[in-house]
């Protein structure tokens, strides 16, 4: 049975290479990508690694760095502050949604809600998600899954473990993955 899951699994990470461009270099579409990837020389902190082919323009990366980013209407600080490492987690996870031109397998069409795309499952390192709780689990949050609703009365830690706050935070657009960095099968957090 592991010998099945194995070759699912290879199957899975080359998937994307047989489909050619329609997965890969493209942009999702939505208000802050762009329309198609190019060079951006000017992306700040944790999106300078799309800059030779970035969905995203220097502006939204720099909005992804904001306290209260105007991508979202949306502060990180929604329920005291954060700590600086956790922060540092979540604007990375910001500059994948918004400037990698490599989420084509995980792009889904959503309703009326006004975004047109999403992502959804994107593969990540489990230890990339381990490190991610760490650095986290003393910070607050008002609600477990931040595309729901929510309660700004109070603050408290929704995670006990880190897979629900890798699967959890934004609605499952990442899955993580019990393969390790370096196996070519998910993402780490710097790309």
């Amino acid at each position: 049975m592991e010998r099945w899951w194995q070759l699912l699994l290879g199957l899975w990470t080359v998937m994307p290479v047989w489909a050619g461009d329609e997965l890969l270099n493209v942009c999702m579409k939505t208000k802050h990508h762009k329309r198609e990837p190019g060079p951006e020389d000017k992306l700040y902190e944790e999106c300078i690694p799309w800059a030779e082919k970035a969905c995203c323009t220097a502006s939204t990366s720099w909005h992804a760095h904001l306290d209260v980013s105007l991508l979202y209407n949306f502060s990180l600080l929604h329920c005291g502050l954060m700590m600086p490492g956790c922060e540092e987690h979540f604007i990375q996870a910001v500059c994948f949604y918004e400037c990698s031109p490599n989420l084509g397998p995980w792009i889904q069409k959503v309703g009326s809600s006004g975004q047109g795309e999403r992502i959804r499952d994107a593969p990540l390192c489990r230890e990339d998600c381990e490190q991610w709780w760490e650095d986290c689990r003393t910070s607050y949050t008002c609600r477990s899954d931040w595309l729901g609703s929510w309660d700004w009365s109070r603050g408290e830690w929704c995670w006990k473990k880190p897979r629900p706050l890798c699967w959890e935070i934004v609605c499952a657009s990442q899955a993580v993955l019990n393969s390790g960095r370096g196996t070519g099968a998910a993402f780490t957090s710097h790309l």
